[in-house]
């Protein structure tokens, strides 16, 4: 499945809310999330209008990490 190429940085913030992600501050154009699993896991995300697919896919791919998942399993779960 491809990476959206018009999502923006609030509607990714508020997707990553299913895997208990809130918006701990924000500073500037850049989001804060922070979700407290086994430990906090910090996330900052820019608040643009349409994320970079260079962006969104290493920001997944930090989520997958943090959550013991595939970035796949993320993309499919959040976009599918």
């Amino acid at each position: 499945m491809k990476l959206p190429r018009d999502l923006s940085g609030i509607e990714l913030a508020k997707l990553l809310r299913r895997y208990g992600y809130e918006i701990t501050r924000q500073t500037g154009s850049h989001i804060r999330l922070t979700a407290f699993h086994e430990k906090r896991h910090h996330l900052t995300i820019p608040r643009h209008k349409s994320l970079k697919p260079g962006i969104l896919n290493a920001i997944l791919k930090d989520v997958a990490n943090n959550l013991g998942k595939s970035k796949k399993e993320i993309i499919e779960e959040l976009f599918g």
